[in-house]
């Protein structure tokens, strides 16, 4: 018996792989629907995405162009932002870098320069006392930056990150939600691809957001649409 629930789980396996495509994403394959679909914060046609990510992660940071492109492209059609997971819990440096930048208005101008320091500068900008020397360097102002890094909205968030990777199921990153519902990451779109290599899977992550981005909209408008009214029925006789 234990034989033959393995060979149904490889068919079944082989089978989602067969019929998975960037383009036409299949719950299962490219992406999971979530049990427990999340909260969002947007209104009318807009449909939100979420990025959890981390600056040390290179994948993230090779997804990071190809993503910013795509934001740009969706325009109006989406409200985007981003999570950096708290990997040393509730007072991880890294988070509150970004959190800090994120409250400042700063965090897509200087997301690409975190980026580069670590991954091209090779900073290891994962302490607080490098964090906070390092900024001062790139034109902002350090008092500005303390005030807004030692806030109680920006470490109330902070506490609080665990706790929304909790809500949203993440357990690595680079991994996107969409319309706090549909989970999707470069690692399971090239999963039920095989044939992708490092140079497409990133392209294909965008076909797959602009999949699920549809997707949202089309249940938003289907959900939104007036139900047909009914015909008043004659009284008798008349």
């Amino acid at each position: 018996m234990r034989f033959l629930r393995i060979a149904l789980a490889v068919a079944s396996l082989v089978a989602t792989t067969a019929f998975a495509s960037p383009a036409d994403p299949k719950d299962g394959a490219e992406f999971v629907t979530l049990a427990s679909p999340q909260p969002t914060k947007t209104v009318g046609k807009k449909v939100e995405v979420i990025e959890f990510f981390m600056y040390h992660c290179p994948a993230c940071n090779a997804l990071e162009p190809h993503l910013a492109d795509w934001v740009k492209k969706q325009g109006d059609n989406i409200v985007f932002r981003r999570v950096h997971f708290p990997v040393s819990g509730p007072t991880d440096p890294e988070a509150h870098l970004h959190l800090t930048l994120e409250a400042m208005g700063k965090s897509e101008e200087m997301n690409p320069k975190v980026f580069r320091a670590f991954h091209v500068e090779r900073l290891r900008l994962n302490k607080d006392d490098a964090i906070l020397d390092w900024v001062p360097k790139q034109g902002i102002d350090k008092a500005k930056f303390m005030e807004y890094w030692n806030s109680f909205g920006v470490l109330t968030k902070l506490k609080g990150a665990e706790q929304v990777m909790r809500n949203y199921k993440i357990d690595g990153a680079p991994s996107l939600v969409i319309d706090g519902r549909f989970l999707t990451s470069p690692s399971a779109i090239g999963g039920a691809n095989p044939g992708l290599t490092n140079a497409t899977v990133y392209p294909a992550v965008q076909q797959t957001l602009d999949a699920l981005v549809a997707r949202a909209q089309k249940e938003k408008a289907g959900a939104a649409a007036p139900a047909a009214a009914k015909p008043v029925a004659k009284p008798a006789g008349k």
